[in-house]
């Protein structure tokens, strides 16, 4: 789905609903798997990564946790930055973000490049994110914001985090726009970020 044709956000979360997910994710996950979970879970919800850029990540090429910054190259980006830009967008991680992700990585299972691995291989797929996510919602027990009310657990998904950073943008933290929205997000153009979001401005 390119950036003209993308549709309205219909499902989000709210702060505490994420931390909810990221509380039971560490109670219900193998050991040696609940610290991984909960950065992934952490970092998704701070950054707005699809998943396709998150399970790229590599953590020596794309980490800098002493600046709190991911840097994202623009190749593995959808459709920002534009050609006039760098080859790297950098991203910054909120102070607990980079907490997380230090204890995560100074207590690793696996000694893999990618910044997450997986049991079986040394990078997730796409399919064992969204398994992640969608099992700490159904532990926690949340039911997502959506455009008609309330959903359900399985409604959660990676995606649902980023467009759970837009609501915590426009109605949790103070002084942000559209274009601040538009930033964190990537998005190819301002009238992009206003077509998926304008419904939840400050709902």
């Amino acid at each position: 789905m390119d950036s003209q044709t993308q549709e309205k956000a219909t499902v989000w979360l709210k702060p505490e609903q994420v931390d909810k997910m990221r509380s039971a994710t560490v109670e219900a996950s193998a050991t040696y798997l609940a610290a991984r979970n909960d950065a992934l879970i952490a970092t998704l919800y701070d950054t707005g990564l699809r998943v396709a850029e998150a399970i790229a990540l590599d953590v020596d090429d794309h980490l800098d946790l002493d600046d709190g910054v991911i840097a994202l190259p623009a190749a593995l980006q959808k459709d920002y930055p534009t050609d006039r830009s760098p080859s790297y967008t950098e991203i910054g991680l909120a102070d607990e973000t980079v907490r997380t992700l230090r204890m995560y990585l100074g207590g690793r299972w696996k000694d893999s490049p990618a910044l997450w691995p997986s049991r079986q291989s040394d990078r997730m797929s796409t399919e064992s994110v969204r398994n992640v996510v969608r099992d700490a919602a159904v532990a926690a027990d949340v039911r997502p914001m959506t455009v008609a009310g309330r959903g359900t657990p399985e409604d959660v998904t990676p995606h649902t985090l980023r467009h759970s950073v837009a609501y915590r943008m426009l109605n949790v933290e103070d002084n942000n726009t559209f274009y601040d929205v538009r930033n964190r997000l990537r998005h190819a153009s301002i009238q992009t970020t206003e077509r998926v979001y304008d419904h939840i401005d400050r709902v």
